[in-house]
């Protein structure tokens, strides 16, 4: 009977690791924070902002979701047509589980949930998955390069060529796509061949769909970072470019392949490196307050992302 219940619980452990991985980095977080700071600390920098700005803010977080919800919509229109608001509540658990698990396994849930939702094959899904992430990686990076170029007080002129033809890059990448694939096709072997059509069914049929989901792209972290980098500023960091820069740095290290579970320490660090790489002090008061307004923002995230999945599960509740 122990003998038993003691490979239950083992079989139990191996099933739920990633969460219970998850669940003691949050709870070892939560009392980092209280010792070093104390949570009445960082409450009251919320208090001093107000709660219409804090509400706003949210408001228009959870706003950004939507955005990434119609690119996936417009993404696959045949297959989600007239099911909003079930693909709101399947990217809402994928956003969910990519920022609570952590090394991105959460990314995983996403080709699962579009076939067992929408009857997308794993492979399709999954090429769309890879190409998004890569429109974000460049999103985030252009956002960035305008920051370093305004920072510069020479060679502006070549920055901001340099700067356009990496704005344009995605669209003659993709432009190259068919020669590209139709190359692979013909040297691999028969059955990859047949799985590199899948791969390619996954990415947009022409111009006008990547264009628009380029754009998409761009509405979101744009209004994302520019929220994130205002909720710096009300907190008091200074200056101004090293708010977009926290902001950045937050997001750079949401998308790269590795980072906490929750984002636990690896994304208020980059908001510090970010907003020090853009001229936030790396000492003293100014630092102290940088180091708790980071954590508050990526608590926001945090909340905000809970916020969205509440109200996707309320809108379209699961069959």
């Amino acid at each position: 009977m122990n003998a038993g219940e003691d490979a239950s619980r083992g079989s139990w452990l191996v099933r739920n690791r990633m969460t219970a991985v998850s669940l003691v980095t949050v709870i070892a977080y939560a009392a980092f924070i209280q010792w070093f700071w104390g949570w009445p600390v960082l409450l009251r920098q919320w208090a001093g902002i107000g709660v219409i700005p804090v509400l706003s803010a949210l408001l228009l977080l959870v706003g950004t979701y939507f955005i990434r919800c119609y690119r996936i919509y417009d993404y696959f229109p045949n297959e989600t047509r007239g099911h909003f608001l079930a693909l709101l509540r399947v990217t809402q658990v994928h956003n969910l589980l990519n920022i609570m698990l952590p090394f991105r396994a959460g990314e995983t849930s996403f080709p699962i949930l579009m076939r067992s939702e929408f009857a997308v094959p794993l492979t399709r899904s999954t090429s769309a998955l890879l190409l998004m992430r890569l429109l974000d990686l460049h999103a985030l990076f252009t956002a960035a390069g305008v920051g370093l170029i305004i920072g510069r007080d020479n060679s502006q002129s070549l920055g901001w060529l340099l700067w356009g033809l990496f704005l344009v890059s995605p669209l003659a990448l993709f432009l190259l796509k068919g020669h590209a694939l139709a190359v692979l096709q013909r040297r691999l072997p028969e059955k990859l061949g047949k799985l590199l059509v899948e791969v390619e069914a996954g990415l947009p049929a022409n111009a006008l769909v990547f264009v628009r989901a380029w754009l998409m792209t761009v509405l979101n972290w744009s209004t994302k970072v520019a929220v994130l980098a205002w909720v710096l500023a009300t907190m008091g960091v200074l200056p101004l470019a090293a708010c977009f820069g926290g902001a950045l740095g937050g997001e750079l290290s949401s998308v790269l392949p590795v980072h906490a579970p929750a984002g636990v320490g690896t994304y208020p660090a980059g908001i510090t490196a970010g907003a020090i790489s853009f001229g936030a002090p790396a000492k003293g008061a100014a630092f102290d307050l940088l180091a708790s307004a980071s954590v508050n923002a990526h608590l926001m995230i945090v909340v905000s992302a809970v916020a969205g999945t509440l109200l996707s599960i309320l809108f379209s509740p699961r069959r």
